[in-house]
């Protein structure tokens, strides 16, 4: 019984790494098809959702550093999908406004609708129970995901300790 359920977390998270680099291939042939990068694609993405956002903003939500961002913003300003402006209350910060979302839209929409119908088909195959279990672990893995990422940001691993 002990063997099973050391199997069974051996195959969890040998399919949760799967799942994570199938995400992050996808992510990145959707980005190159545009002629951007995963990150500039997700900047450029998060920008054309919310409209604005302070660099900090961008950062905090792809959990790339600021310099990182500083030249992904370059970048997506000279191929027309964002603007800096002027913070409307600190002189010394800039506010990233999404420009072009119709175009950026119109060019990775039909990869990210063709991933939604067949999702879609897939979630039509479980019960309304097994939906929910799926959904909760989902959720669960995000928010792991979330937490780890936010622990390795403040306190980078030594590589002394064990995972």
């Amino acid at each position: 019984m002990a063997q099973q359920a050391l199997d069974g977390a051996a195959e969890s998270n040998r399919l949760h790494r799967e799942l994570a680099t199938a995400v992050v291939s996808f992510q990145e042939a959707v980005a190159r098809a545009v002629g951007m990068t995963a990150a500039e694609r997700k900047c450029a993405g998060l920008l054309a959702e919310r409209g604005r956002m302070t660099p900090g903003e961008l950062a905090h939500a792809t959990g790339l550093t600021t310099g990182a961002i500083t030249g992904i913003v370059d970048r997506l300003v000279k191929a027309g999908f964002a603007a800096r402006v002027a913070h409307p209350t600190d002189r010394r910060s800039v506010i990233v406004e999404a420009r072009n979302a119709d175009r950026l839209m119109a060019t990775i929409g039909p990869a990210f609708a063709a991933l939604t119908a067949r999702m879609d088909r897939l979630d039509a195959r479980y019960s309304d129970e097994e939906r929910a279990l799926i959904l909760r672990h989902l959720a669960d893995t995000i928010a792991i995901l979330r937490e780890e990422t936010g622990r390795l940001l403040t306190a980078p691993p030594s590589g002394k300790e064990a995972a």
